[in-house]
């Protein structure tokens, strides 16, 4: 080998190895960055037995990236059903708590119990009012709050749809830059380190597929088969609604114009916070809501009052508790949505609206002027007749309707106890779920760190071999220098 190739060789070593600490050092300035992958010059001996730079390269491991996409989609998901099963539970309580209406529910049965045992006693009357419009005010808060979780659950589909739409724009920005680079031969590493920050933030919103093409270009599948994108970035449409109520059905989700959510279909998604979102708004609020609104209906027909003639002509009426409708009675075990939010304690009962609370002994609660729904036709102050019925039909079994998700047949006690504690499973399944997914996605995150991440004591190691090298090529190039002034001077 000649000095003149000798001095080239360790040129281009100096100059490989400059390339390199570049590298190293790009990837220490960004190891606490999630979305980094750790970067490689790859080096390569040329014809005169120097080396070159041919590339740079990316560690990246697809089935790796994969599965954390997936898992990261179905963890948003639980999440997000999770945290509305929280406020739903929060605000109704337990079946121990003052604001439930099972525990409503047998305050008013003990409040009848001792009026029953003092029926002269007009105060006690007053107190199974007070009772009627706790329990009353327990199921309107909770239709408001079932409405509220409901309205916001479509506020956040808008809010995700729109947060798609814009992921889906960067991710065709950056693919076009990928595909043009990789075709001219351009470094594309930090492009495709933020393409796969953008799926890792789409798969958030919506449970992906992403495939790969040549020329570095990629195609995005939601998990049920719809493209999302595929050259070009495909639109995703919805319609927020105005104020969604008890008998409203939210708008659905489409993706290039096929169905993804908010409607039965093939092609629906399954995972991301959108579909939990829509499973929020049109499965799991829905139902608890036609469960209040069954206890509601519940108690319209177990206060309510019948003809008392001899020959009973007239229809049964709404007594103690009235609603929107009243004073029919609705049909029975038929879901009346939205009846647990207008359900109310009849003002001819009630002292504070100028009723008469010992109504509740005689009848005639619906229709005072009208005798012919007064149980108490003598007048005695110590009848109790009307209150034991009252006790017993809170205990009596009646029919509800089976799209409650509950059982159809049981007392009006039971089934909003039943009703909370299905509320709480729900929860309580929710949660671990959640957890579950939760850590599924943390691994699948620590592992594709781990294996494509940049490792700070890795690199620091590489950067001491490098200076070692271009030492080493620097004093080769020192010993060359040398020799060519030995021979000059000698020549001379």
């Amino acid at each position: 080998m000649t000095l003149t190739q000798s001095t080239n060789n360790a040129l281009s070593s100096l100059s490989a190895v400059s390339e390199q600490i570049s590298v190293v050092s790009q990837n220490i300035a960004r190891v606490n960055d999630a979305n980094a992958t750790r970067k490689v010059a790859s080096v390569v001996t040329t014809a005169g037995g120097g080396v070159t730079i041919a590339g740079i390269s990316r560690t990246a491991n697809k089935l790796l990236l994969d599965t954390y996409l997936n898992a990261n989609a179905g963890s948003q998901t639980q999440t997000v059903i999770n945290t509305a099963l929280d406020q739903l539970q929060n605000t109704v309580g337990d079946t121990d708590s003052d604001t439930s209406p099972a525990a409503l529910i047998s305050k008013l049965n003990t409040t009848l119990q001792s009026y029953s045992a003092t029926p002269q006693n007009s105060a006690v009357g007053a107190t199974v009012v007070t009772a009627a419009q706790e329990l009353a005010d327990s199921l309107n808060t909770a239709t408001a709050t079932v409405t509220s979780v409901r309205n916001q659950a479509d506020s956040d589909i808008a809010a995700s749809v729109s947060d798609i739409n814009s992921l889906l724009s960067q991710f065709q920005d950056l693919n076009q830059q990928i595909v043009s680079a990789s075709n001219s031969g351009r470094d594309i590493t930090d492009a495709l380190d933020a393409r796969d920050a953008v799926l890792k933030s789409l798969s958030s919103e919506v449970g992906i597929r992403a495939v790969s093409r040549d020329n570095g270009d990629m195609a995005i599948y939601t998990d049920s088969g719809v493209t999302l994108f595929d050259k070009t970035a495909r639109k995703v449409t919805f319609q927020q609604s105005s104020n969604l109520s008890a008998n409203s059905v939210g708008s659905p989700v489409y993706a290039d114009g096929v169905p993804i959510a908010g409607t039965p279909h093939m092609m629906s998604i399954s995972t991301g916070k959108l579909a939990g979102l829509v499973e929020v708004r049109d499965s799991i609020a829905p139902t608890y809501q036609s469960q209040l609104d069954e206890m509601a209906r519940g108690l319209v027909e177990a206060f309510a009052e019948t003809d008392q003639s001899a020959t009973p002509t007239l229809p049964a009426v709404a007594g103690l508790f009235t609603y929107g409708g009243g004073p029919s009675i609705p049909t029975s075990a038929t879901v009346i949505p939205g009846l647990a939010g207008s359900i109310k304690v009849n003002a001819n009962v009630d002292p504070a609206q100028g009723g008469n609370a010992e109504l509740i002994r005689d009848g005639g609660i619906s229709n005072p002027g009208n005798p012919a729904y007064t149980y108490n036709t003598s007048g005695g102050a110590s009848y109790t007749d009307r209150i034991q019925q009252l006790i017993s039909n809170i205990g009596v079994a009646r029919s509800f309707d089976p799209s409650s998700q509950l059982q159809q047949t049981a007392s009006i006690s039971n089934y909003s106890k039943s009703s909370v504690s299905w509320l709480e499973a729900m929860r309580q399944s929710s949660s671990n779920e959640a957890q579950s997914r939760q850590t599924t996605a943390d691994r699948a995150a620590t592992s594709l760190s781990q294996d494509t991440g940049v490792n700070l004591d890795e690199e620091m190691t590489n950067l001491l071999s490098l200076e070692r090298t271009f030492q080493a090529s620097s004093r080769l190039i020192n010993t060359v220098d040398s020799m060519i002034s030995t021979l000059l001077q000698a020549a001379s």
